[in-house]
């Protein structure tokens, strides 16, 4: 389902904004249930080092990534979730598998922004209120939340991490993965997708020119750290690693006070 309704509003996007010259589809959409991957050109890594991440998952297993902020609260992309599906959604914590470990909780309410998007794909965030609160320590620690609009210097490295596709058959779909890549000045992100005209200041671009390494679908919802700072959660690109298209993320100062006002933090 998810990967069919993606197809369908990827082509909507592209025609309705003059890409369709491009080849590859815009992507936020593909989280199949199960997904089939991980990030683009990273490697393995082990939850401790990437405590915070999470797997969002449903009755069909893992679908999107998600960040724990609080002991009760998980910030993760719009385009996963919707006000309605708290019911059949929960939360793999503590384990580097997407598929078993760690501990699984079940998601009390879900919050979407309320300016977010489904066509331009922007304000992007949703928050997940957990049923149960998640037992934190100086090992299994939240993500530390940026202050209101603080930037990110551009070519900053920063970690993105995720069970999202990795379109490498040989490897592992089962552990998570993680990549550094440099942020992306808004001026040079906004000339990469200018046919597109999607960039907005809510949006946050990480990536190398040559492209090889990036998230990819499946990993939306996750974390984009620097150091153990949230600053951004894995949104859309022009496909996976491609030369010339960074990843877009969600950035979370912007969303500050709105993450404030709903949960707490």
């Amino acid at each position: 389902m998810y990967r069919q309704f993606g197809l369908l509003i990827a082509t909507c996007i592209a025609v309705s904004y003059g890409i369709s010259s491009i080849s590859q589809p815009l992507r936020p959409w593909w989280n199949d249930a199960p997904s089939t991957g991980r990030v683009v050109g990273g490697y393995e890594v082990d939850i401790l080092d990437v405590p915070f991440q999470v797997s969002v998952a449903n009755d069909y297993g893992h679908f999107c990534g998600g960040t724990i902020i609080g002991e009760r609260w998980i910030l993760t992309a719009g385009h996963c979730v919707d006000e309605d599906s708290y019911v059949a959604l929960m939360v793999r914590v503590g384990s580097s598998r997407r598929s078993n470990d760690g501990q699984l909780l079940k998601v009390k309410r879900v919050v979407r922004h309320p300016l977010y998007d489904s066509w331009t794909i922007d304000y992007d965030y949703a928050l997940l209120e957990l049923e149960e609160a998640i037992e934190l320590n100086e090992k299994f620690y939240a993500a530390e939340l940026p202050e209101e609009n603080e930037p990110v210097a551009d070519g900053t490295l920063l970690q993105v991490s995720g069970w999202g596709q990795t379109l490498n058959s040989l490897e592992s779909n089962e552990v998570l993965r993680a990549a550094y890549v440099p942020s992306v000045s808004q001026e040079s992100c906004a000339r990469a997708y200018a046919s597109s005209g999607l960039i907005t200041e809510r949006m946050l671009c990480a990536g190398y020119e040559k492209g090889g390494k990036d998230s990819c679908q499946g990993d939306s919802g996750g974390p984009l750290v620097e150091g153990t700072k949230l600053v951004g959660v894995v949104s859309w690109g022009m496909g996976c690693a491609l030369e010339g298209f960074p990843g877009v993320y969600a950035r979370v100062a912007v969303a500050r006070n709105w993450i404030r006002q709903h949960s707490g933090l």
